[in-house]
């Protein structure tokens, strides 16, 4: 997952390639892995030694470049780096954060590709040879600071680097020990017992698989994901992955066309796979396929509330753990209000200007802010 920082400045080196680099606004040694942030030009200071310098300031190529780190120049919005942040460079000067050290929510972005083709996917798949991002994950996983308490791997779908996400897995469990690690994946690969195995046996200490099933029935899962076969591929995936105790998360995004077989699909899932350590009811993300196809998957989330309430009720009596997501408080019954987490990525997490004035704001999960210039609930009013 890209971060919502994106800088641009101009290139003085000409990079032949992307160069990887912590954030540091002091000089510091030892330089290596740093990338010097400077809000103005120096005039004498040393600059040797780091993987690059960047800089507000215009930089004159007079200033001299022998023996001296590549030079990003005239970046507009600096301030917005923190030190211990992780950036790339690319060649004619732009500027992408890939980690925030003061963000909670962080992510390795495995692949644009997917085997699925869902309908309300928020990150659309492309068809691409995107192998070469297996050595930058790994090198930007060196950079992450040790003290990060959960890392997310998303994609695309994550699986299909195989092999490669294994040695991603792997190097997150050498350097980041303390690090929890949740990986975003439709199952179908986990379909094949070996790679759920071979997960298995990496042992990393707190790792979860966060696994999408949109209903009891196969040819509604099936159709969600644009893919024949979908649903049984998943369910041996989940079968496989319990047998060689690789923890799971169950993922069920509410829309339209999921929202009547709640109370059916709690109970499957209680029936068959009881072994899922979370299970997260999710709202619409009105991104990507779900913008082009919103008017068959939008429904205001006052209108499920009682399946919702129903599989909620189910599951959590029966001792599974269970959460809703990326809903408003007030929309949901007050009877519900416990289960809800603030789930929404601090990057596009936002609310409307009623809900300033709510006592509920701090505890309540906000909008996606795709969603406020598109649909939201005709409920939504603040809590006095």
């Amino acid at each position: 997952m890209s971060l919502p920082i994106s800088l641009q400045g101009k290139d003085l080196t000409a990079l032949s390639g992307t160069i990887l680099g912590r954030i540091t606004s002091t000089p510091r040694e030892p330089r290596a892995d740093h990338i010097l942030k400077l809000e103005s030009r120096p005039e004498d200071a040393d600059l040797q030694g780091y993987v690059a310098v960047i800089t507000a300031d215009r930089w004159d190529e007079a200033l001299g470049l022998k023996g001296m780190a590549p030079v990003v120049h005239s970046v507009t919005g600096l301030e917005a780096l923190a030190d211990g942040d992780v950036v790339s460079l690319t060649p004619g000067g732009h500027v992408r954060s890939l980690y925030r050290i003061n963000s909670p929510h962080n992510a390795l972005f495995a692949t644009e590709r997917c085997n699925s083709f869902c309908v309300m996917c928020s990150q659309p798949p492309r068809s691409v040879d995107d192998s070469s991002r297996i050595g930058e994950l790994l090198r930007l996983i060196d950079l992450i600071d040790p003290g990060t308490r959960e890392l997310g791997i998303t994609g695309g779908e994550p699986t299909l680097l195989k092999s490669g996400l294994l040695r991603i897995v792997e190097r997150c469990k050498e350097r980041l020990p303390g690090t929890a690690l949740h990986i975003l994946s439709n199952g179908r690969l986990f379909y094949y017992g070996s790679l759920a195995q071979q997960l298995a046996a990496l042992a990393h200490p707190d790792l979860m698989i966060g696994i999408p099933l949109y209903s009891d029935l196969d040819v509604e899962h099936d159709w969600v994901v644009q893919a024949a076969g979908a649903f049984d591929e998943t369910m041996i995936g989940l079968q496989n992955l319990g047998r060689f105790g690789v923890p799971v998360e169950i993922r069920v995004v509410i829309h339209r066309q999921t929202f009547r077989r709640l109370p059916q699909l709690a109970e499957f899932i209680y029936r068959n796979v009881p072994f899922a350590a979370h299970v997260a009811l999710m709202g619409l993300e009105i991104m990507g396929f779900a913008v082009a196809n919103l008017d068959e998957l939008w429904i205001d989330p006052v209108d499920y509330q009682h399946e919702l309430v129903s599989a909620v009720q189910f599951l959590a009596c029966r001792g599974l753990n269970v959460s809703i997501y990326n809903h408003q408080l007030c929309v949901v019954p007050r009877e519900l209000w416990s289960f809800c987490r603030k789930s929404i990525s601090d990057w596009k997490n936002d609310y409307l200007p009623k809900c300033a004035d709510c006592r509920a704001r701090d505890d309540c999960g906000g909008f996606f802010s795709s969603a406020l210039q598109r649909r939201v609930s005709r409920h939504i009013a603040p809590i006095v």
